[in-house]
């Protein structure tokens, strides 16, 4: 139901003939990642929707262990076939940030970039200045181009039909096509406590929930695969709308 310009998830569709995947934040689960990516291709192989997109929404960094062969493995894909697309998270943006401009305050450097890092073969030394002058060399160093030219690449959000796709949120009120990069993929408090209906549903990541997050105006799908083992991904297709979860064991 429409109401005040926006859609309820309910009445929320694809456009004819598109089926769309959505899937959270992966954050160095390369395993998880692998084993979804797998289900969704084998589901649109045996389907064979008119069209389709599979949207990945950000944070493949930091955390999980196995950075780099995420970024290997959506760099390949991406470049492979068009209709998989992946949006910047605030990890992947701070990443850039590092390589670009190292910090001691930064976010790599303060949430979960030592295990990004590793997975690159490089040791962080994050204790001091010349420390982080040092890491940062050696990582900038050890990180394929292509991955760079991946992570250069991303877009901050997507649209099809009455579904918006990005990785944190909007900002309630501002057009869609208005929306800062900066709270695509930051905001939290104001996108979460708004009731009211958004022009498109919003399906976003970036806050860890224990189980997809469904609500009128918005879906969360970070089920935070890097600690607790469970990647969430949804299927729309018309009106149709369907959980998919890859579960493992969880790390640390």
């Amino acid at each position: 139901m429409r109401g005040d310009g926006g859609i309820h998830f309910d009445d929320a569709s694809t456009p004819e003939g598109m089926r769309l995947y959505a899937v959270g934040d992966i954050h160095g689960r390369h395993d998880l990642l692998v084993e979804m990516h797998r289900r969704i291709m084998a589901q649109i192989v045996e389907d064979r929707p008119a069209d389709w997109r599979l949207i990945y929404l950000g944070d493949y960094v930091d955390r999980g262990g196995a950075e780099s062969d995420v970024l290997e493995f959506l760099s390949r894909v991406t470049r492979e076939e068009p209709r998989v697309v992946a949006l910047a998270g605030n990890h992947d943006v701070g990443l850039l940030d590092f390589l670009d401009q190292p910090g001691l305050d930064g976010l790599f450097v303060n949430n979960g970039g030592e295990t990004t890092a590793r997975s690159y073969g490089v040791e962080p030394d994050f204790g001091s200045h010349s420390g982080l002058m040092r890491s940062h060399a050696r990582l900038l160093q050890a990180i394929p181009e292509a991955h760079l030219r991946f992570l250069r690449s991303l877009s901050f959000s997507a649209s099809h039909g009455d579904f918006f796709f990005c990785h944190a949120g909007i900002r309630p009120g501002v057009p869609l096509e208005e929306q800062s990069p900066q709270d695509l993929v930051w905001i939290r408090q104001s996108f979460h406590r708004h009731a009211g209906l958004h022009p498109k549903v919003v399906v976003h990541g970036h806050t860890p929930v224990a189980a997809a997050e469904i609500l009128p105006n918005r879906v969360n799908l970070d089920t935070g695969a890097w600690t607790s083992g469970r990647l969430t991904a949804m299927m729309f297709e018309g009106k149709r709308k369907r959980l998919l979860e890859v579960v493992r064991g969880s790390i640390g």
